[in-house]
């Protein structure tokens, strides 16, 4: 059974940058040999092609080689104090500047929240999640994130609206390699590896993740759960 799940993520990912690949060097080739006869509307329009896909070869190996070293044990991890809501807001800016036409509905605790964990793993797992949201809101173009306490976690809530998650899937969503049909539509790409990165980055900062989703209502909600910040954690190590 792994055997063929890697069988068909190495399928995967071939197609993945096979497809990438393909368009830039298409594109560069067409600016080329036209290049005297493309209008800069044209030009613009290619060249923006060309830095998407590449973006998205750089995104793939990344998640390649976050997989490789959470395999290994060999990711480092740097506690520290982070404020919560701060982090959020600097997320939710960065994933907007690729996702321009959502809205981004920012309900933060008001309370001051602060967690000890690692600040770029926490902003990785953040944008990794508040991009899916996007990708796979369908017609919804409105994403809801709330940042709150419960007990010994900050909690961020990252929720979009017009798809759902069946409940056998939700056991095995963050498994690597594995993907979602009900969720990801044939019109996303990706490798499948996105989740499953963000839950061993959670895992390792002794926090948790959790989904609920309902087809009745149509939407998806992801939690993610960071112990809150004390002075006597400091003393403890994160697990690596």
């Amino acid at each position: 059974m792994e055997k063929n799940i890697k069988e068909e993520f190495i399928s995967t990912l071939s197609h993945e940058i096979r497809t990438p690949l393909t368009s830039i060097k298409g594109f560069s080739q067409t600016m080329l040999s036209s290049w005297d006869k493309l209008s800069d509307e044209k030009k613009k329009e290619f060249l923006n092609i060309i830095l998407n896909q590449s973006q998205r070869l750089i995104n793939l190996v990344e998640n390649v080689l976050n997989v490789a070293k959470i395999d290994s044990d060999s990711e480092n991890f740097i506690p520290v104090k982070i404020d919560v809501n701060q982090i959020t807001q600097n997320c939710i800016n960065i994933v907007q500047m690729a996702h321009k036409d959502f809205i981004f509905k920012f309900e933060q605790s008001k309370n001051k929240l602060f967690s000890l964990a690692d600040n770029d793993k926490t902003q990785q797992i953040l944008i990794n999640i508040l991009d899916n949201a996007a990708k796979y809101s369908n017609n919804s173009k409105v994403i809801e994130i709330k940042t709150f306490n419960k007990n010994d976690y900050n909690i961020f809530s990252i929720k979009n609206y017009g798809s759902y998650i069946k409940d056998e899937d939700i056991k095995k969503i963050f498994d690597k390699f594995y993907r979602v049909e009900s969720y990801i539509s044939s019109a996303t790409q990706g490798s499948g590896l996105g989740l499953y990165i963000a839950k061993n980055l959670i895992d390792k900062m002794n926090g948790k993740i959790e989904v609920i989703s309902s087809k009745e209502e149509m939407f998806c909600e992801f939690q993610i759960y960071l112990p809150v910040y004390e002075v006597e954690k400091l003393t403890k190590n994160i697990k690596i």
